[in-house]
């Protein structure tokens, strides 16, 4: 039961730093070089009933972001626990979203690092219930694929901010991006595969993309290929959709105007994504 859903969560627990305390009662610095400079990185990983789908793929992607971001490593152990005492110390939810935020901690107000060590803050809240199906827009921004912090889950949001708020504007969910060559890339937060010719595709990772926890797994169990593709390929896909830890497999049906079906590799990807996630919930 979400007994918080669409109120107050200042009351929900949250652990930072080690310690459980309350959203309401939380402290980090003011001077946190995650608020100061972006520097951070973060994990977003789903929960059924309490349970993290998929934990130890998030935090090995965790600990990949913090080495590309040259953060100091924090004991998986240790981010374990915090995520056990937060899912146990909060009323469960159906159907949650477990945020695992490590930061550059306390630090001069510019690009340098203090010496204070890293911030680690995790909290859930509910999932918000997503439609099977939704609606995307191309935009005109693009992907740095040679960009330092490429293919990182930083928390140097603004960019996604900026586009996703141009494609709600328009009444999508997302906003698909290319890279600066005109390859197709990925969505502010999720990654896209397209059908074509029976057979489905999605950038590899040297586009830029980020490395999708929901991207590997459909690749693994539904058999899609990785393929550099023009960012046109969109006008012209049979089917399109798209993964990420809040979607799972989401069917796009209208793409810049555009109707598409939920055609048959879509539906397949759906029905095999969601079998195979609930026999193994740590794949």
């Amino acid at each position: 039961m979400d007994k918080y859903g669409g109120g107050d969560r200042s009351r929900m627990a949250v652990w930072v730093n080690g310690a459980l305390t309350t959203g309401s009662n939380s402290v980090v610095s003011a001077l946190d070089h995650g608020l100061t400079a972006g520097d951070g990185v973060f994990e977003t990983i789903k929960t059924l009933d309490g349970v993290p789908f998929a934990l130890t793929r998030h935090l090995d992607r965790l600990a990949r972001s913090a080495k590309g971001m040259g953060l100091p490593a924090v004991e998986p152990g240790n981010l374990r626990d915090g995520c056990s005492a937060v899912l146990s110390a909060n009323d469960p939810i159906d159907n949650g979203r477990l945020r695992i935020t490590v930061t550059g901690g306390p630090a001069p107000l510019g690009s340098e690092r203090g010496t204070q060590g890293p911030t680690v803050v995790i909290a859930v809240d509910p999932n918000p219930v997503r439609s099977r199906t939704t609606t995307a827009v191309t935009v005109e921004w693009t992907r740095n694929e040679r960009s330092a912090t490429a293919g990182l889950k930083s928390t140097s949001y603004g960019e996604n901010v900026v586009a996703l708020a141009t494609a709600t504007s328009f009444g999508a969910t997302e906003a698909l991006m290319a890279n600066t060559m005109g390859r197709l890339c990925e969505g502010t937060g999720a990654n896209v595969f397209l059908a074509m010719n029976g057979q489905l595709f999605t950038p590899p990772l040297s586009s830029g993309c980020l490395a999708g926890i929901t991207r590997a797994l459909v690749l693994e169990w539904v058999g899609a290929v990785e393929l550099d593709l023009p960012f046109s390929a969109l006008a012209v896909a049979d089917e399109v959709f798209l993964t990420s830890t809040v979607r799972d497999v989401q069917a796009v049906t209208l793409l810049d105007g555009r109707q598409l079906p939920v055609g048959p590799l879509t539906a397949n990807a759906m029905r095999i994504f969601e079998a195979r996630s609930i026999s193994d919930v740590d794949p």
